[in-house]
């Protein structure tokens, strides 16, 4: 799959994958890498998104965030529509090259398209049998950076339900 890409080396062998300085990504059987995104000032997780290889080298050459969206099922320049550009700081790639680790800085303070500033935004309680189902979820932030409705539009929400 990597081949037609420049900037990617064959996978030699598992002590080059794990030990040697080429970059040799292995996609899936979809074509994509995970992508986990924190602010780099703070370490706060910002969002999960994944990357196919164009995503991966878009963003090692132009120093901002591409992903593959998975439900539009194209190539997502991060904030192109809202002005939320995540300005890479470091990127990373674990150690056997199936996922990427990106440290941002974002443009406009926030990353989630519903308008909070992480897509994490909810916490699940652990460490004992559910009270009541279907499970109720915590907020942990409470306001929104944005207005999706005034970035957005009539846009098409990219989640699938």
């Amino acid at each position: 799959m990597s081949a037609h890409f420049k900037w990617f080396g064959k996978r030699e062998s598992v002590d080059e994958v794990e030990e040697g300085n080429i970059l040799a990504p292995r996609f899936d059987e979809h074509g994509l890498v995970p992508a986990v995104t924190t602010d780099a000032e703070t370490g706060e997780l910002l969002m999960l998104g994944y990357m196919n290889a164009e995503a991966l080298e878009k963003s090692i050459e132009t120093g901002e965030a591409y992903y593959w969206s998975r439900s539009r099922k194209c190539l997502w320049h991060k904030g192109a529509t809202s002005g939320l550009i995540q300005k890479i700081v470091e990127l990373r790639i674990d150690d056997d090259q199936d996922a990427v680790w990106l440290r941002v800085r974002v443009e406009g303070g926030a990353s989630c398209h519903v308008g909070y500033r992480s897509c994490f935004y909810r916490a699940i309680t652990t460490g004992s049998q559910p009270e009541e189902t279907p499970i109720k979820l915590e907020f942990k932030e409470f306001e929104k950076v944005f207005d999706p409705e005034e970035v957005y539009g009539n846009a098409p929400n990219p989640t699938k339900l």
